[in-house]
């Protein structure tokens, strides 16, 4: 198995994250997505890859300061968790899996959390791995997200999303409403481009919305705090590929069915 590094504030100059890697039209958001890095590593953040240019990485740090809407008092929250390629079953997810709860163990927490989909979604852990991995489903909401918990504490508090998310559905109720954070390196470029262009070609009123704290993304309308997209007013998705001209009509057209 080959080595793991975590990136931290010395060396996340000349280390890369994993996605984006070569895109040129991200550069920018990958770019952001260091500095948000950057700025969450003093706050517990975690961001632990494989020693090689592929994606096999675990993000994870303290969920009194996560940028997701919930409340889990003395929990590790995950939020991006990916081995892709040549990787896959090979022990790369339960060796970075075990690495978050050994430090949640020695930092004395409750247990790791994380949010996934009920069913598959983009930009999200598998569900169904997380379960075989002993973790539990604590609350769904209608808007197709699961919380789940991995517990060290069996008598702690169990963990429970925010307010602002359990109706799916978000303030403006006309067109396209997009949250997005630099969570990351694909979400802003494509939200102030790609889906622009395409809400003007089809003449959908069209908003924006950038989380820029942590206090914002606690309060969010939906849990995917990198990328989630409304549709007059209701949660429809979290792939960012929607916002491209060419997968714009695929992607809601089997949502709005």
């Amino acid at each position: 198995m080959e080595q793991f590094i975590n990136l931290n504030s010395e060396n996340i100059a000349s280390e890369h994250i994993c996605c984006a890697i070569s895109d040129k039209k991200c550069s920018d958001s990958y770019q952001a997505k260091k500095d948000w890095l950057t700025k969450e590593f003093n706050n517990g953040y975690v961001f632990k890859r494989i020693n090689e240019r592929a994606k096999v990485f675990i993000e994870y740090g303290p969920t009194e300061n996560a940028w997701v809407p919930i409340t889990a008092p003395n929990y590790l929250n995950i939020n991006c968790f990916w081995v892709s390629g040549k990787y896959k079953k090979n022990g790369y997810g339960k060796e970075l899996l075990k690495t978050a709860l050994e430090d949640a163990e020695n930092q004395g927490k409750d247990g790791l959390v994380t949010v996934v989909g009920t069913k598959k979604f983009h930009f999200m852990s598998d569900t169904k791995w997380f379960l075989k991995q002993g973790f539990e489903e604590v609350e769904r909401i209608s808007s197709g997200f699961s919380l789940l918990v991995k517990k060290i504490n069996q008598k702690a508090e169990l963990p429970a999303f925010n307010a602002s998310v359990k109706s799916g559905e978000c303030q403006g109720k006309n067109g396209i409403v997009v949250y997005y954070s630099n969570r990351c390196p694909f979400a802003e470029f494509h939200a102030k481009n790609s889906l622009i262009e395409t809400a003007e070609n089809r003449k959908l009123p069209l908003q924006v919305i950038k989380l820029e704290t942590m206090e914002q993304a606690q309060a969010a309308p939906s849990p995917a705090t990198i990328f989630s997209l409304f549709y007059n007013g209701k949660f429809m998705t979290t792939d960012i590929s929607v916002c491209m001209d060419t997968r714009y009509d695929k992607v809601m057209g089997k949502l709005l069915k």
